[in-house]
């Protein structure tokens, strides 16, 4: 690309309209998984890495895992606790949950990279970048995925997650955790 005399504003639309080809590009692009097939983790499975119990565990299944990501997957059903509440009559998932959720499919991925994971835990430190673009409701299948940002150092992980559902971008945030060793 070659351009004569670009003044300022020319420079500053063409990055604007850039980042909108980029911007609709990551939101088209959400993955789809075939939910019929047997799950890599069932919940029993999650209950044995995972120290979280229902109701606050928010993950039902683990679809992949490798060393640098995660897909995990939650059933949402009318039959949640915090649906009582929030909101009676108009029944949304709560964003905060929703992170959480994304959190356990990350524990997931970082208590997979030590040998006994039932002596861990996982800690939240930060979450950075946190955006809710759609409601989650009754009968929605969320998909959860993480991808590590930088490679796991020092039990510290730092990860980029999104939830999907219906085809589309429902939250997505940077997470970063810990994981220690129980007493």
């Amino acid at each position: 690309m070659i351009a004569n005399k670009p003044g300022h504003l020319i420079n500053t639309l063409f990055a604007k309209k850039l980042a909108k080809i980029i911007k609709q590009e990551k939101r088209n692009n959400v993955p789809t998984y075939d939910l019929s097939l047997p799950p890599l983790l069932d919940i029993h499975q999650i209950m044995e890495i995972l120290p979280h119990r229902p109701p606050f565990l928010l993950v039902d299944r683990i679809l992949e895992l490798s060393s640098k990501h995660v897909v995990g997957m939650k059933n949402v059903t009318m039959n949640e606790n915090f649906f009582v509440g929030h909101f009676p009559g108009a029944p949304v998932m709560p964003g905060v949950l929703q992170v959480e959720a994304m959190a356990q499919c990350g524990g997931v991925l970082v208590l997979n990279t030590v040998p006994d994971p039932e002596n861990y835990l996982t800690y939240f430190m930060k979450m950075d970048k946190v955006k809710f673009k759609q409601k989650v409701l009754p009968g929605d299948t969320v998909i959860f995925k993480c991808e590590l940002i930088t490679p796991i150092r020092r039990g510290i992980c730092h990860m980029q997650a999104y939830a999907y559902a219906n085809g589309k971008v429902v939250a997505e945030a940077e997470l970063m955790a810990q994981i220690a060793r129980k007493n």
